[in-house]
């Protein structure tokens, strides 16, 4: 293959903080090369620099041969124009079933595909995809795999998608610590050379401490004589002169083993690995009153001309947690406008008068830029400021974030900007529309944790089977312009309160097993002291509720 660009220590700051620095890498003609890292880690960045849009602080580009055209689809955009679509996007759009009319009333999925159309379609040497899969559902997903494979360009990609990278991805591109590490291969073959270069690294450093431990060891008992020696040397009438040399002799040991020291250091020089990127937070509801939340009965709606769905009823009790399903443009964002208020339709929708409820939309243009998180979050109290921050530090933002615009955060970052004023707020129900868009694996898996512990009543749009599968226990399924409701599980009742403790009891003895057989030295016993303390108190939680039940 053919270099078509290169990278040559490329660094960039925004607002006088290092995003990354000194950045080496190739790219060859045909590759597909896989963005990786947590939010905020500079990933669009890096597209925007290669796109021509952004001027890095540092380093250069070349790219080889000239004249490369380049085409970039943004991870979001508020305006699309149809005005003029070109036979091939046409050809897409209709695979993909959408209008070629009215971007603003198209739902998140077909606005993306609608933009993804027109950049496939225009045959550039470089394609840079940001997020393409976020809002897709499964079978545009393969569509979108499909187009990659047959493209015969080049393509760089940002996805938080593993199984989407497993299946495109040629190369990885993984930021780091405001580094670039290129690896050859997909994504699980990636995070299994990164496990093991992690654990190569780990032993070296482990090696390298035991060597250190141990002359010193002989450093501290040599200096001990010849404290001993030369303490002998004032005492001893006659035989000063022969304590003196002893002590001196001694002292050349002691400068002897630490140039030793110094060598060995400068031979293996092993730094420990990084701390693995981690995001934690939890979501506690208030407590829930009533038995009904929602009830809908005879619902119908159209947009713009087309049937959604009809006639629809079903009721959703306090504590359910249940999953919109359907394809793009079936109406999962119109239904949840609908319950909300916020849309209307024909038919009946009530909701519990008594509920909180929290809604997250998809969209992340409808915060207020402008505002830092300071702003945004303000609390009169050190008290209460300090809590909001010690809850950022969580999610992975960094100090001097605190009074950054929230407009230069990165998609990731404003979700969970969003996703904070549920976190601090008691909400007995949370309504949420594709909430793992944009967020980094760390902070899914947290979410999803979260969720799934999450005692409130829940309705969630979601393409990610996983997700939906852990954290909801019925489905709404939209299909054939009719809504059908299908229980996954039993709603949460109080029966199921002693199953419940026993599985945290069984999990927090088996955390508390293996911090038995370790220290606090070891690499996971933070970790698990953390999980111990949790299960420990959503225990005690858990027990003062069915107490008060009873």
């Amino acid at each position: 293959m053919k270099e078509l660009l290169k990278l040559q220590n490329i660094g960039f700051e925004l607002m006088d903080t290092v995003i990354f620095e000194k950045v080496n890498a190739t790219v060859q003609q045909g590759e597909v090369i896989g963005i990786i890292g947590k939010n905020g880690a500079g990933k669009s960045t890096l597209l925007r620099l290669i796109a021509g849009e952004l001027e890095p602080s540092t380093g250069w580009s070349q790219w080889i041969p000239p004249n490369i055209e380049t085409v970039f689809v943004e991870q979001e955009t508020e305006t699309h124009s149809f005005s003029e679509v070109t036979a091939s996007e046409s050809a897409l759009l209709k695979k993909w079933h959408v209008p070629e009319h009215d971007f603003p009333l198209l739902s998140g999925g077909e606005k993306l595909k609608a933009r993804l159309s027109a950049g496939l379609s225009r045959n550039a040497h470089l394609l840079l995809l940001d997020e393409p899969t976020n809002h897709l559902d499964s079978g545009s997903i393969q569509l979108l795999r499909t187009q990659i494979r047959k493209y015969s360009g080049t393509i760089i990609l940002v996805s938080h998608n593993r199984h989407f990278l497993d299946a495109v991805a040629t190369k990885i591109w993984s930021l780091e610590n405001q580094k670039l590490i290129q690896h050859s291969g997909n994504y699980t073959s990636y995070v299994e050379a990164r496990k093991q270069k992690r654990l190569t690294q780990q032993r070296e450093y482990d090696k390298q401490q035991k060597m250190v431990e141990r002359i010193k060891a002989q450093m501290d008992e040599l200096t001990s004589w010849s404290h001993k020696a030369h303490a002998e040397s004032t005492k001893q009438e006659g035989a000063k002169e022969y304590y003196r040399m002893k002590a001196k002799r001694m002292d050349k040991q002691v400068k002897s083993k630490e140039k030793r020291l110094e060598k060995e250091l400068e031979k293996v020089n092993a730094d420990a690995p990084e701390p693995e990127y981690e995001v934690s937070f939890s979501m506690n509801a208030a407590h829930k009153t009533g038995k009904r939340f929602l009830e809908v009965k005879d619902l119908s709606k159209a947009f713009g001309g087309k049937l959604l769905f009809e006639k629809a009823g079903f009721t959703i009790m306090h504590g359910e947690k249940v999953a919109i399903e359907g394809p793009n443009g079936s109406g999962k964002t119109t239904l949840l406008k609908i319950l909300l208020g916020q849309e209307s339709a024909n038919g009946s929708v009530w909701m519990s008068p008594s509920a909180s409820v929290g809604y997250l939309t998809q969209e992340v243009f409808d915060l207020p830029l402008e505002k830092t998180p300071g702003e945004l979050f303000y609390k009169e109290t050190f008290e209460a400021r300090g809590k909001v921050q010690n809850l950022m530090k969580h999610l992975g933002f960094t100090a001097q974030q605190w009074k950054e615009p929230i407009g230069a955060m990165s998609m990731g970052e404003r979700i969970k900007c969003k996703l904070m004023v549920y976190i601090l707020e008691e909400r007995d129900a949370l309504i949420l529309d594709e909430p793992t868009n944009h967020l980094d694996l760390p902070s899914r898996e947290q979410l999803e944790e979260t969720l799934a512990h999450y005692t409130g009543t829940m309705l969630v749009v979601s393409h990610d089977q996983a997700f939906r599968e852990r954290t909801t226990t019925s489905k709404l399924i939209i299909a054939g312009q009719h809504i059908e409701k299908q229980l996954d599980a039993p709603a949460p009742e109080r029966d199921e309160t002693g199953e419940l403790l026993m599985r945290l009891e069984t999990e927090r003895q088996e955390v508390l097993g293996k911090l038995s057989f370790m220290t606090a030295k070891d690499l996971q016993y933070t970790e698990l002291d953390r999980r111990f303390i949790e299960l420990t108190q959503e225990i005690k939680e858990l027990k003062e509720k069915s107490d008060a039940w009873l």
